[in-house]
């Protein structure tokens, strides 16, 4: 186990990277905020889903989900149709429109880290990669580990 001193100095770290997702935030389209950028992310990535599920992986309430679906729904980046087992739930799915925002927003964001990252080694970047993944599987654990009930250990 590192020392503790280690652990301060990634917290402090860890709030840095603000700076980072405030510079990705300000490349993204006027009318595509981080918010609704995050839901088509997620929605490429995992494919339609349930709003509850959307919510979920965005660790937000469902009323900050539906702001950000209602935003790209209007857009026509996502649309929303019955769930065909369960009438009163909705199936998200990304439009034609959206899958190729989400190209767009894909590159430009490749584009400004190729640019910033310039000086750094594939091997480098690739190590980033691996750590920030192992980072977040860890404290997804952790997350998931500490909401667990006694009745669900046993």
């Amino acid at each position: 186990m590192a020392e503790r001193s280690q652990y301060e100095e990634l917290a402090r770290q860890i709030s840095a990277v603000g700076a980072v997702k405030r510079s990705l935030s300000r490349m993204l389209p006027a009318d595509c905020p981080s918010g609704s950028a995050a839901v088509l992310a997620l929605v490429g990535r995992h494919g339609e889903m349930r709003m509850s599920r959307l919510a979920e992986l965005l660790a937000v309430d469902m009323s900050v989900t539906s702001r950000h679906v209602a935003h790209v729904v209007d857009r026509g980046w996502l649309e929303r149709s019955p769930h065909p087992d369960d009438r009163r739930s909705r199936i998200l799915r990304l439009t034609a429109s959206g899958e190729e925002l989400l190209g767009d927003l894909g590159r430009r964001t490749a584009d400004m880290f190729a640019h910033c990252l310039e000086d750094w080694s594939d091997d480098e970047v690739g190590q980033l990669n691996a750590m920030l993944a192992r980072l977040r599987d860890s404290v997804g654990d952790c997350r998931a580990h500490a909401t667990r009930t006694p009745a669900q250990d046993t």
